[in-house]
């Protein structure tokens, strides 16, 4: 009786870890997440990337998509920049299509349009992303205002004094 006890613990121990361990994997770490952004280090971006690709959250494409965008932007040969640029963008502007009100996917995609190259075209949501963004702010979680917030200090379209 007593070793049936002692395994029925032990398997209530365990199926606690592995949910703590997969809840630790079902969200990106906003904070980590934006630092990658603002690096200008591929392999900051790339430790990033492998990180999003490792959870398990339902909005990690977009996250995935928009560094993709910002490595292409850190990278030396045209070939791999383009290549890698439209690779994020599809996974970005696919979550979009998919969640059109999302202020954060319209928050990542207005930080890469804005920084753009003119050259790739990729300019032209800037006024509707704003829109969305300022609408949602307030209900944003604390870390995502905060992200905006810093963003928009250096930006020309989201002002601090908009938010």
């Amino acid at each position: 009786m007593k070793q049936w006890k002692f395994s029925g613990k032990l398997f209530m121990i365990t199926c606690t870890l592995v949910l703590l361990a997969l809840g630790s994997l079902a969200q990106v770490n906003r904070g980590q997440f934006y630092k990658a952004m603002a690096s200008a280090s591929v392999e900051e971006v790339d430790q990033q990337i492998a990180v999003v690709r490792q959870s398990a959250g339902a909005d990690k494409d977009a996250y995935e998509g928009a560094l993709l965008m910002k490595k292409a932007d850190l990278l030396k040969a045209k070939k791999d920049k383009l290549k890698v640029f439209k690779e994020g963008r599809e996974k970005l502007e696919k979550m979009i299509a998919a969640s059109s009100k999302n202020a954060e996917f319209r928050f990542l995609r207005l930080q890469i349009q804005e920084n753009a190259p003119k050259i790739l075209g990729y300019k032209k949501n800037l006024d509707d992303d704003k829109s969305i963004i300022l609408v949602s702010y307030k209900n944003l979680s604390e870390d995502l205002r905060q992200a905006i917030l810093d963003y928009s200090k250096q930006s020309a379209i989201l002002k601090p004094a908009d938010l």
